[in-house]
C-alpha cells in the first residue's frame, strides 16, 4: 500500500514514479525517441538510477550481518518523507530532492523485503504479481497439486488469494494518494511516514547473522 501511495505521489507531483521502473524505463525510452530532453526526462533517469543504488544497498544489508533489516528500512523511508515535507517548508521546491531520496529507499525495501515467510514477492512489481495469480488460478482449475504445500490448508487458491491482497493494497495506495496529494500536497506524505514509523517501532522480525 505505500508503495502505491508513493508511486502515485510521485506521478501526480514530479510525474514520475518513484518505485514503477517499468513505467519510467518506457517514459525515458519514448521521451528520448521524440526528441525530449526536458526536466521531466532527467527525474524520470534519476529515479531509475537512485533505484538501481538503493537496491544495491538492500542487497548488501540483506547479506550482512546486520540484524533486523525490516525495522531499519522501515527509519529510512520514513526519515527520507520527513525530510521532503521539512525541505518543502522551507522553500525547497526541486523535484530531484525528492525524487532521488524516496526512489533509493523504494530500491532497498524492494530488495531487503523480497520474501515473506517462505515465499518471494515484489512489493513493486505489480504485473508480476497479477502474471503470478493467473498462473495459480490455472493451477487451481486444473486441481495440480503443490509440490511445497505447507500443509492441508495451503493451495493455489489459496494463494492467488493472498497476491490479489498484495495488488490491492497497492491499488488502495494509489487512491488514497490520489484523493489527498491535491488536497494537502506534501503533506500527504505524512501517512506513508507515520505509517513506516509504527512498522518499525513495533516490528519484531530478526534473523541470525549471516554467513
Amino acid at each position: 500500500m505505500i508503495a502505491g501511495f508513493l508511486d502515485a505521489y510521485g506521478m501526480i507531483t514530479y510525474r514520475t514514479y518513484l518505485s514503477f521502473m517499468s513505467g519510467n524505463t518506457t517514459q525515458a525510452g519514448y521521451e528520448i525517441g521524440q526528441g525530449k530532453f526536458g526536466p521531466a526526462l532527467y527525474s524520470v533517469l534519476l529515479a531509475i538510477a537512485f533505484f538501481v543504488c538503493g537496491s544495491f544497498a538492500g542487497t548488501l544489508l540483506e547479506r550482512s550481518s546486520v540484524r533486523r533489516i525490516r525495522r531499519l528500512v522501515f527509519v529510512v523511508i520514513a526519515s527520507s518523507l520527513a525530510l521532503i515535507i521539512g525541505l518543502a517548508q522551507i522553500g525547497f521546491s526541486f523535484s530531484w530532492i525528492s525524487v532521488a531520496p524516496i526512489s533509493f529507499a523504494m530500491g532497498a525495501m524492494n530488495t531487503a523485503l523480497s520474501r515473506v515467510g517462505d515465499k518471494s514477492m515484489s512489493l513493486t512489481f505489480v504485473t508480476g504479481t497479477l502474471s503470478r495469480i493467473g498462473i495459480q488460478l490455472a493451477l487451481a482449475v486444473k486441481r495440480i497439486p503443490l509440490t511445497d504445500s505447507r500443509g492441508p490448508w495451503d493451495s493455489h487458491a489459496r494463494r492467488a488469494l493472498q497476491l490479489a491482497a498484495i495488488w490491492a493494497g497497492f491499488l488502495i495506495g494509489a487512491l488514497l494518494s490520489g484523493a489527498a496529494t491535491p488536497r494537502f500536497g506534501v503533506w500527504a506524505l505524512l501517512f506513508p511516514m507515520l505509517a513506516l514509523s509504527a512498522l518499525a517501532a513495533f516490528d519484531s522480525s530478526s534473523r541470525e547473522l549471516s554467513h
